[in-house]
């Protein structure tokens, strides 16, 4: 048995496991080298039913079964051996959205994702109320909204949680949550690492409710978050060769997980994800001067105060051009992969001008609250002088990505926010020198 085998005979590894919006994928490390052993993935996509965007339950255990499925199988094809236990199990997941349950643990409503913008009544009450920037996409505005529209649901909720902490309930049993995720569901005070008291009381007050014990418990980095429950083993892995008892940190967001995966989690330093959505995390050495729409404050793994400029339209519809220059390349007798298409019409934007030849890309696929629209309508325009190139095309597609975002950034540099490191992650930064 080789020596890699057997750290994973022994378990000297570590899971994670993320679902991010169009992926859900599983790693294993080794624990002392960090090195990547084995992968799994399963791709997924959002549905949008009655005019909300989500993804069924099943949908989640399938994609996790086969993520973990296809993380075993390349184990035993890499080194003969199939890991039937590990050191430690992390979950992280896309932050945000609604998962309300009843006190037997079902749910209420389909599971409400990030993407949604009807809760803008919710959201702006919740900022006035509050005096800080509550998002449309966060957990607090959902069950508000649901609150205000008498949605009959409402009075049976005795939890809400993020999708990280759903997972990571069915598979340890604990209603907990890392506290970088919680700051999507509600204000964290970074004193307390905990969420604000005060304001729980100011929403209480408001409501009449008893918020804290809706919310799951919001803890730190590296504290204990439970272990995995016989249940839960079944749950990811169907064969019963997962053994129970394996310790689980924090259920983290992405934001989180993206921090921590570029070493950005210092004052003075952000990263940049872009994907389904894009953001930029920025970790604050002092509080901002007022409150901005355009701004989330949430917080680190570790709970410090963190700018986030989040947009719900990334790459997606600079994607769906690509793909239809990979149809035409199929449709020629050419077929290209995805990824060789992608770099040549990226090389390609290199050629563009710098104003893209008067070419605008607004690549709004869904409601974007920074830009003040609600509904997304991507649209593609020019005047008839414009230069109508590929490679005009390309670069007002890529800029389309990133112009939200501009607007957010601008706010952060309007505040004096000094950022001396900025790393980026995401399929868009794979060509160097484009994005």
């Amino acid at each position: 048995m080789s020596a890699t085998a057997e750290t994973i005979r022994s378990g000297r590894t570590a899971l994670g496991i993320e679902l991010g919006s169009t992926r859900i994928k599983a790693c294993l490390i080794d624990a002392d080298t960090h090195e990547v052993l084995a992968t799994g993935f399963h791709d997924w996509e959002n549905r949008f039913e009655d005019r909300l965007w989500t993804y069924s339950l099943d949908a989640v255990w399938t994609g996790l079964q086969e993520a973990y499925a296809g993380l075993v199988a390349d184990a035993h094809d890499r080194y003969g051996i199939r890991p039937d236990t590990f050191g430690a199990i992390g979950v992280s997941a896309m932050m945000h959205g609604y998962l309300p349950f009843d006190r037997s643990g079902e749910l209420l409503v389909p599971f409400r994702t990030w993407r949604n913008t009807n809760t803008g009544v919710a959201a702006q009450e919740l900022t006035d109320l509050l005096g800080v920037n509550i998002p449309l996409r966060w957990s607090i505005a959902h069950l508000r909204q649901a609150q205000l529209d008498a949605e009959p649901h409402v009075g049976d909720v005795r939890f809400f949680t993020t999708l990280a902490g759903y997972v990571h309930w069915q598979l340890t049993g604990r209603r907990v949550l890392g506290v970088g995720d919680a700051s999507g569901m509600f204000p964290i005070d970074s004193t307390t690492r905990d969420y604000d008291q005060a304001l729980i009381e100011r929403y209480d007050a408001h409501t009449g409710g008893d918020l804290r014990v809706m919310l799951p418990e919001a803890l730190v980095a590296g504290h204990e978050a439970g272990s995995l429950t016989a249940a839960g083993a079944a749950l990811l892995d169907p064969t019963g060769t997962l053994q129970p008892g394996i310790p689980f940190c924090p259920p983290e967001g992405d934001a989180g997980t993206g921090m921590v995966a570029t070493n950005a989690v210092s004052p003075r330093t952000g990263n940049v994800s872009a994907g389904t959505s894009i953001f930029a995390m920025v970790v604050l050495e002092r509080p901002l001067a007022e409150v901005h729409h355009e701004l989330d404050l949430v917080t680190t793994p570790a709970g410090d105060a963190v700018a986030m400029v989040h947009c719900n339209n990334g790459a997606s519809e600079l994607a769906a051009w690509v793909g239809m220059f990979a149809r035409f390349a199929e449709a020629s007798g050419m077929p290209r992969s995805a990824d060789a298409v992608f770099e040549t019409l990226f090389r390609e934007a290199l050629d563009g001008e710098p104003d893209a030849g008067g070419l605008l890309a607004y690549n709004h696929l869904a409601g974007e609250p920074i830009a003040g629209t609600d509904e997304g309508r991507p649209l593609f325009v020019r005047t008839p002088d414009s230069r109508f190139t590929l490679a005009n095309v390309m670069r007002a597609q890529l800029y389309g990505v990133f112009g939200t975002l501009a607007l957010g950034m601008q706010v952060l540099a309007d505040e004096g926010v000094t950022i001396e490191r900025m790393f980026a992650h995401g399929g868009i930064f794979r060509t160097a020198g484009v994005a």
